[in-house]
């Protein structure tokens, strides 16, 4: 069968012909194509009639055993696309979009694009709980994913935020659970995360009709999308636990976040929920979250304990194993397969579960090595939520700093993986969790460009080249802005913070440091030599250079000699969102001996702890002329924040 379509499709209005004329080519896109073959001569595009070349459509096998491959074949007469299925046909018609956009393309390069992607899961999160969106933003984002031959569109529909799905059989959920008094994410919470009625003057917050759900999942599938959905189990249930508290251990609202699992009317009530599920969403898979349950109202449980008892198990991660279990078990009776957050490996996985590694990698890995299929979402490289520039520029974020260049540096198949091992990795995707993110345009910000990199990671082959994917990023780019997207600026990128790129010298650096409290394991950085390596952070606590201290700092530093000295310092970094903050006091004391100290400088925190952006504060003094030391003890009393954080990356001695 062939068809001939008419460029009306692909341009309804002619342009003006821009002075900056350029010969676009399937090497200018993304993701980037697995095989473009070029040949002599343009396809010349027409922008005064405002026609474009024919474009000739054919059902037929190509080379790949892919059903979303495809062969494009560009001469000056037009494109012909060969490919074995519908899906294949329109991600060549992506690619032909994306060369054809803008006024300035006067002609495309001739060629052969033999095309297929790398991996068959290629995803987006939207977090729709702590900030709920309207159904045509999120038709706008499944627009721009379709030009980049993104495939999963994950929805996080519930959280403690917020429930944005209809249960018929459980209205409080709606009438409830889907609003809170509190516009802003982090006054919510400081307020105590309580939620409203519907009529409440203050709500907050929303839900989709069913109608509108099965009309996104329609004009998502309309773009080789599929809509995946997400129902949280056991934790991050506070809202469902308010709305119906029966479900919890004590029967109380806002007692916990997990539901108990030594209850039958939680399972009844959860299949009752995926039953609707099922109603609207036609996908195989149904995430159903499985990550950061506390678990702390599970031990002194009655429910739970007998639970345990009946069930032989010793160890309480085995009661979220049992639910996630009987959960898998009634989805796959259902012909449906369940998708887990890593942590329900923990107290052993559902036998057919899909893992979605978010800790790391290693959650991952190991599942992929015991036969399980997972998704790679590691938060280091897949969490866009975090700054992708210089913090001081740019919009509060929950902190962190994950540029354009990190997330695509991301490799998924990691080195020691076998063909059987790689068999079991469906794809990625990357999470914008919206806690600090309350406007859409805002939201749109944080993807784009970002999720340019995840499409290509997930479609194009292995390798890497930064400054190709920087310049094609900087055309699609335009692209997006051109149609209204709200993008990063990539061209006024600042990038790392300019003290972290050269190395300092000091007085104190290659000294030794001993430490009365000890450094938290989880970010040790380079260890004991960390804070007089000459090396300065960079502007996340993540990167291997800033240690982290989840008690007071107490440390001494040993010069290996007395000296004069002038000036003490050290740098600490603010995060509100990461519960990382200033420390209230650094005192600074000198000896000679390592026994007697004598107080050098006292310095008091003068920023409010709520900040919301990221910034640093340089706690330094200087000495007395005169001054002569061997040992200098640094003390920091941390913010008195439950759960605050010290992080610094170098004491600085001169």
């Amino acid at each position: 069968m062939t068809l001939r379509l008419t460029a009306s499709i692909l341009l309804t209005t002619a342009a003006a012909m821009s002075l900056n004329a350029r010969v676009a080519s399937p090497d200018d896109i993304i993701p980037r194509p697995a095989l473009f073959t070029p040949a002599d001569g343009v396809c010349a595009i027409d922008h005064t009639s405002g026609r474009m070349p024919n474009i000739y459509k054919e059902i037929g096998q190509t080379s790949s055993a892919s059903p979303e491959s495809y062969t494009l074949t560009i001469t000056p007469e037009g494109f012909k696309i060969t490919a074995p299925t519908e899906a294949g046909h329109f991600y060549a018609m992506q690619t032909i979009r994306q060369m054809l956009a803008g006024d300035s393309v006067t002609a495309v390069r001739c060629g052969t694009v033999s095309d297929e992607p790398r991996f068959a899961y290629r995803g987006l999160l939207f977090d729709v709980s702590r900030h709920f969106r309207p159904i045509d933003f999120l038709k706008k984002q499944i627009d721009a994913m379709a030009l980049m031959k993104l495939n999963r569109l994950h929805l996080h529909l519930t959280d403690g935020a917020g429930w944005r799905m209809p249960i018929d059989r459980y209205p409080r959920l709606n009438e409830f659970a889907a609003w809170r008094p509190q516009a802003k994410w982090s006054d919510w919470s400081v307020a105590g995360a309580r939620y409203c009625e519907s009529s409440d003057p203050r709500a907050y917050g929303g839900y989709y009709t069913k109608d509108e759900l099965r009309d996104l999942i329609d004009y998502a599938a309309q773009r080789n999308i599929v809509v995946v959905p997400e129902i949280e189990m056991p934790g991050h249930s506070e809202e469902v636990l308010a709305a119906y508290p029966e479900l919890s251990c004590s029967g109380q609202p806002y007692s916990s976040s997990d539901f108990c699992p030594g209850k039958e009317a939680t399972f009844k009530f959860l299949e009752g929920v995926l039953d609707e599920v099922m109603e609207i969403f036609p996908s195989e898979y149904i995430h159903i979250g499985g990550d950061e349950a506390s678990k702390s109202a599970w031990h002194d449980c009655p429910d739970c304990r007998k639970r345990m008892a009946d069930e032989g198990f010793t160890d309480i991660n085995q009661l979220q194993s049992y639910l996630i279990t009987r959960m898998e078990r009634y989805l796959n009776a259902h012909g449906r397969s369940i998708i887990g957050w890593d942590e329900i490996l923990e107290g052993g996985v559902a036998p057919n579960a899909t893992i979605m590694s978010w800790r790391g990698t290693q959650g991952g890995i190991e599942a992929l090595k015991s036969g399980h299929d997972v998704i790679m979402t590691p938060g280091e490289f897949c969490y866009i939520d975090y700054s992708q520039d210089a913090p001081f520029k740019e919009p509060e974020s929950i902190g962190g700093y994950t540029p354009l260049a990190k997330v695509y540096s991301y490799e998924p198949l990691e080195p020691g993986l076998t063909a059987t091992d790689a068999s079991h990795l469906l794809g990625v995707q990357a999470n914008l969790w919206s806690e600090y993110i309350p406007a859409d345009s805002h939201a749109e910000y944080m993807y784009y460009p970002r999720a340019y990199a995840i499409a290509e990671i997930g479609w194009s082959t292995p390798e890497k080249d930064y400054p190709d994917f920087h310049r094609r990023a900087l055309i699609l780019n335009d692209q997006l802005k051109s149609q209204g997207y709200n993008v990063f600026d990539l061209a006024g990128e600042y990038g790392e913070r300019r003290e972290s790129l050269t190395t300092v010298s000091h007085l104190g650096r290659g000294a030794s440091v001993t430490y009365t409290l000890p450094y938290h394991s989880k970010y040790p950085a380079a260890g004991n030599t960390t804070l007089t390596d000459g090396l300065r952070g960079g502007w996340t606590y993540g990167d291997k250079r800033w240690q982290g201290f989840s008690t007071p700092m107490n440390l001494v530093i040993d010069l290996g000699s007395e000296k004069p000295i002038h000036y003490i310092g050290a740098t600490f970094m603010h995060s509100a969102g990461a519960w990382v903050h200033l420390p209230d006091k650094v005192v600074y004391s000198i000896s000679s001996d390592g026994k007697d100290f004598s107080p050098a400088a006292t310095l008091w925190n003068d920023v409010d702890a709520a900040y919301p952006k990221i910034m640093f504060k340089d706690y330094g003094t200087t000495l007395p002329e005169g001054t002569r030391a061997r040992y200098i003890r640094l003390e920091a009393t941390p913010n008195p924040r439950p759960g605050a954080w010290l992080f610094t990356d170098e004491i600085i001695i001169n």
